[in-house]
This record gives structure tokens, sequence and C-alpha cells, in this order.
């Protein structure tokens, strides 16, 4: 299975299959959207230079929360370098999204993560969004890691929190308890108030300060869209006793 799920052709195949079947769903669904005044001055030409972050769990739909009409700044998303990053990159790409690949370094083995930062400031420093899921790849389930508010005090963008949720899906048992949308429902797409980025010369005590806001709007919207939608709340995970692991940069790893 891991040798076929290596295969190029094979990942760009099922890339585009599953890119259309979440464009069939956003389209079959019918939307609230919530707050969406948030991004507006993101899309506008002179816009962009910003971090936007969606769960782990929710990551399928997030072509919904942002505006690829000619003039929007474009936006690019942070995949991870495994065999499953490469189906999620043709995902994204075929929902209208370039990627940025690279993680976390494995033991001695090199992911690309300092190279994808460097990407990731200079398309923020040239106008454009990140988008970044900033609990993936492990967990714990919706709890902010360190990386985008490292990449915000880095470039001065700010965070906006992502989500959706709809009434027709399926919850899966996994570490993000990921959400599969089903067509034909009803649903919220909701946008976060923007969080300003950390101070360049921020200490820990600050960049911590800004870490749990960020994570305590992302969970807000969350639990919003759910009520919305009229399915049960999904919970974060507890919070870790030791934030060192959190370091890590974080994508998205699977669609």
């Amino acid at each position: 299975m891991k040798s076929i799920l290596g295969n190029p052709v094979v990942q760009f195949l099922l890339g585009r299959l599953i890119g259309s079947y979440m464009l069939f769903v956003g389209v079959t669904t019918r939307w609230q959207k919530v707050n969406r005044a948030a991004v507006e001055p993101f899309w506008r030409p002179d816009g962009g230079r910003v971090i936007a972050c969606i769960w782990h769990g929710r990551f399928p739909l997030i072509h919904k929360m942002w505006s690829f009409k000619p003039g929007v700044p474009k936006a690019k998303m942070l995949i991870s370098q495994s065999r499953e990053g490469g189906i999620v990159a043709h995902t994204s790409r075929t929902v209208g999204a370039d990627v940025i690949r690279g993680s976390a370094a494995k033991g001695a083995q090199s992911k690309g993560g300092m190279e994808a930062v460097r990407a990731m400031a200079r398309q923020i420093r040239g106008g454009g969004i990140v988008a970044m899921t900033p609990d993936g790849p492990r967990g714990p389930r919706m709890r902010v890691k360190k990386g985008p508010i490292q990449l915000a005090k880095l470039t001065g963008a700010p965070l906006l929190a992502l989500t959706w949720s709809t009434s027709s899906r399926r919850v899966f048992d996994s570490w993000d308890n990921f959400v599969l949308p089903l067509p034909f429902g009803h649903g919220a797409l909701v946008w976060g108030n923007p969080i300003a980025a950390p101070s360049p010369d921020a200490n820990e005590e600050e960049m911590e300060r800004v870490r749990l806001a960020f994570e305590d709007e992302m969970n807000r919207i969350s639990a919003e869209a759910d009520r919305i939608a009229g399915v049960p709340v999904i919970e974060p995970a507890p919070p870790p006793r030791d934030f060192k692991h959190l370091e890590e940069p974080a994508e998205p790893t699977t669609p």
C-alpha cells in the first residue's frame, strides 16, 4: 500500500478525485456565512499578508473560506512531504490553492521544515496568504502549536481562524476527530476575528498569550459552527502538560 501511495500517478489521480469531491460537497451544501467581513479586507488586491488556520480535522473544505477570484491575493497551503502529503498537495491544487511542502525533521532525516518557513515568509511578505493546520500533524487535537505564532512574529502578519461545519457528515474516531463532509446538507462557514501578531521582540510570555488567545478563538468559532449546523460540538483534547513538542511546524497531512 505504501508503494502504491508513493506512486506519483496514483497521488495525482487520488488528489484530483478527492479535490473534485470536496468541490461537489461545497456547492451542494446550503451555507450560512458568519463574520465574513473579517476576511474580506484580505481579499483586496492590496490585502493578503495573513496566516489563516483551520483545525486538522476540518481541513477538507478550507477552500470555501477563501476567494479565488481574479485580483485576490494568492493562497498557499503548507503540506507535509509525506506520501499522504503528496495526495493532499494535488487535492489543494484541484480546489484552487497552491502549496508549500515541508514539515518538522524526523530524527536525522530532514523534512524541509526550514525551507518551508522561508517559503512561507516570502509568500506573506509578497502580499500573499499562508494556510496551515496548527494542531497537525500529530496533535493534540485543537491545540495550537507554536509554529504559526512564530511565523506571525517573523512576518508581522495577523492570525485568522477559519472553520466550517455541516449537518451531513461523518466524524472519524481519529486523533483529530476528522470530519468527512457529505453532500446535500446545511452548514456554516465561520471566520474568526483576526489576532494581531506578537511584537518583533516578544518574549515567551507574550508569545504564549497570543497562542492561547488564538486557540480560544479557533475553538470558539468551531463550537459556533457545530451549533449552527445542529450537530454535536467536537471538543478539543485535554491540554498537554508539556508544550515543548508544540514547537514543531504545523501542517495538514490528510485531506
